[in-house]
């Protein structure tokens, strides 16, 4: 089981930059993983409809050996995560959530941002993240409908991008904001873009890093820890393999086998 591979999946194509972490950390882990494009956004969908997608996926990743899961979406692990961890006790599971704990800590004026998506900032368990770590800071939530369609079309450089993209940051600016969450795992390649807009003194926060420090903690308690090498990672998506294909050189700055993925 050491050399059995790892399972990541996300509603798109935005699980890349939590992939790129893991493979970073953890450079002797066999990876796969599976976008779930066709059924793009999630924060559209009901949670009953998320958390059966979820099921349907890591039944897949199953049969396919995996050693492990990480749901690489804030809104899959609000809908889908504690179905998951009951329904496959054996695997070590590991789930998103916006970094509201960090960006508390790191905030100097008081003032937090958040760029997410809709589903996410109206869920229960965002709610008690701001109840139980930002009690003592201001939060400003901002919803940022468009972008991951942009994202998923790998627009992470247009005039229609950047204008939509000031439109959300600008009213964290103007409440005071200095630490800003990117609370969605699209929204990491928008880092230099974010940085051409803010002042160098404002941080930019994601969960990436600390997903991938999580599933190594779990992998050594298990003690299934990849020896390596590590095979090629292998790709799926419910959508059309082709633009998945066409996608991976922007954002995962290389080329990949892609098959379909059909429920």
């Amino acid at each position: 089981m050491r050399e059995a591979p790892i399972a990541v999946f996300d509603s798109g194509v935005g699980g890349l930059s939590v992939l790129a972490e893991i493979q970073q950390l953890l450079p002797n882990e066999s990876l796969l993983y599976l976008g779930d494009c066709g059924n793009i956004p999630y924060g559209e969908k009901s949670p009953a409809f998320i958390s059966q997608r979820c099921s349907v996926m890591a039944q897949f990743f199953q049969q396919q050996g995996a050693k492990a899961l990480v749901l690489a979406c804030n809104t899959a692990t609000v809908a889908g995560v504690a179905d998951l961890r009951r329904d496959f006790p054996e695997w070590p599971i590991v789930g998103m959530e916006p970094a509201v704990k960090p960006a508390a800590a790191a905030t100097r004026s008081g003032v937090v941002g958040v760029l997410a998506t809709t589903g996410t900032l109206q869920s229960a368990k965002f709610a008690a993240l701001l109840d139980r770590f930002a009690a003592d800071v201001r939060v400003i939530t901002q919803p940022c409908p468009g972008l991951v369609e942009l994202i998923e079309n790998g627009d992470l450089h247009s005039e229609t991008l950047r204008q939509l993209l000031q439109g959300y940051v600008d009213p964290l600016l103007a409440e005071g904001a200095d630490t800003i969450i990117l609370g969605c795992t699209h929204y990491p390649f928008l880092k230099s873009l974010l940085k051409q807009m803010i002042p160098q003194n404002i941080s930019l926060i994601d969960t990436g890093a600390a997903v991938a420090r999580q599933l190594q903690r779990l992998l050594a308690e298990r003690e299934l820890l990849a020896e390596g090498p590590a095979g090629a990672t292998r790709f799926w998506t419910s959508a059309d393999p082709e633009h998945f294909r066409n996608i991976l050189p922007v954002l995962w700055h290389s080329t990949g086998v892609v098959q379909s993925f059909d429920l």
